[in-house]
C-alpha cells in the first residue's frame, strides 16, 4: 500500500476537527468539493471508514479519531517547526482572528490593538465581539477573550486589561429623590431595577458581596435588554437601578447622572485574559500577539 500523502491526511485533520467540510474549507481557503475528494482518495488508500457523514454533522469514526489522535501531534511538531522557520522573515502576516465580550472590545482592546497593529503592518486582526459562550475554536477563531471562571482548563490563558474589575450599582438622582436610596441589596425587591439578558438568553442575577456575606437577587423592571447603551440611557432617564461594568458607567458617574448605591456591596472579580489552546500550534500573527502583550505586561 502506497503511503497517503500530506495534503490528504492534513485534510483529514482539518475536517475532523472542524466538524464539517464547509468549515474546514472557510478556514483553509480551499473547496469542500477538494476536501470531499481528499478524504474519500484517503479512505480508499487505507481501506476504512474515517469519517460518519450526515446531511447535519461529520464525526470521525472510531477509526478516524484514532488517527486524528496520532496526527495531532505530528502536525503540531510540523507547525512548529515552520513557525520556527517563518521567525526569520521580516514579520509575521496573515489574519488573527479573535473573539471577545462586549466589555473587552469597548474598554480593553481599544488600548491595545492601535500599538500592536502599529508594530505589526502585516497582520489584520478581525475582532467579533459576542457575550455567548462559544467554542472559539470549532467557531474558526484563533484566540478568544474571556474571564477566569470561563476558561477551558485545557486553554493556556494570559492576562490582558485591568487585573480587578468590579460591578457597580447606580441610579439617577430623579430616582432617588422619588423612592429613595436602597440600604442594602434586599431593599431591590422593592426597587425597579434595570436587566440584562445575554445572547443566550440568559438573563443574569446580580450578585453583591460584602465580607463572608452574599446577596442575590433576580432584577425586575420597567427594561430587560440585550443592548448596555440602552441600558444606562434608562437609568439615567431616572426609570431604574442599573448594575453592570463599572467601566460602562464610569462617564455618567463622572458626570453626576448616576449617583453610586450600595457600594460596600459592589462585587470584584479578576480580569479577564485571553485563552488559546496550544503553544505549539500557534499560527504567528497569534504568537505576534501573545509576545506584545507579554512585552506591555514586563
Amino acid at each position: 500500500m502506497n503511503s497517503p500523502n500530506l495534503t490528504d491526511l492534513s485534510a483529514f485533520v482539518a475536517v475532523s476537527r472542524a466538524r464539517g467540510f464547509r468549515h474546514a474549507a472557510s478556514l483553509g481557503g480551499v473547496s469542500a468539493s477538494s476536501l470531499s475528494e481528499a478524504i474519500r482518495r484517503l479512505e480508499r488508500q487505507l481501506g476504512v471508514r474515517l469519517l460518519n457523514r450526515t446531511t447535519r454533522s461529520v464525526t470521525p469514526t472510531e477509526a478516524g479519531q484514532r488517527l486524528l489522535e496520532r496526527l495531532g501531534p505530528a502536525f503540531a511538531d510540523i507547525a512548529g517547526a515552520l513557525d520556527a522557520v517563518s521567525r526569520f522573515r521580516d514579520g509575521p502576516s496573515g489574519t488573527l482572528r479573535l473573539n471577545v465580550p462586549s466589555i473587552a472590545a469597548r474598554h480593553i482592546l481599544p488600548h491595545v490593538v492601535p500599538r500592536f497593529l502599529a508594530e505589526h503592518p502585516g497582520i489584520t486582526l478581525e475582532v467579533v465581539s459576542s457575550d455567548t459562550f462559544i467554542d472559539m475554536l470549532a467557531a474558526g477563531f484563533d484566540a478568544g477573550i474571556r474571564y477566569e471562571e470561563r476558561i477551558e482548563r485545557d486553554m493556556i490563558a494570559i492576562p490582558i486589561g485591568p487585573r480587578r474589575q468590579r460591578f457597580v450599582a447606580a441610579a439617577a438622582p430623579s430616582y432617588l429623590a422619588l423612592h429613595g436610596e436602597p440600604l442594602h441589596p434586599q431593599d431591590l425587591l422593592h426597587h425597579a431595577c434595570i436587566g440584562h439578558r445575554f445572547e443566550s438568553g440568559v438573563k443574569p442575577a446580580w450578585e453583591f458581596v460584602r465580607g463572608d456575606h452574599r446577596f442575590r437577587i433576580v432584577p425586575g423592571g420597567p427594561l430587560i435588554a440585550a443592548a448596555i447603551d440602552l441600558e444606562v440611557e434608562t437609568a439615567r432617564a431616572g426609570l431604574g437601578l442599573i448594575y453592570t461594568f463599572e467601566e460602562f458607567l464610569r462617564p455618567a458617574l463622572d458626570d453626576g447622572s448616576l449617583r453610586p448605591v450600595l457600594s460596600d456591596w459592589w462585587q470584584s472579580f479578576s480580569g479577564p485574559s485571553l485563552y488559546y489552546p496550544s503553544r505549539a500550534l500557534m499560527p504567528p500573527p497569534l504568537r505576534a500577539f501573545v509576545d506584545f502583550l507579554q512585552r506591555q505586561a514586563r
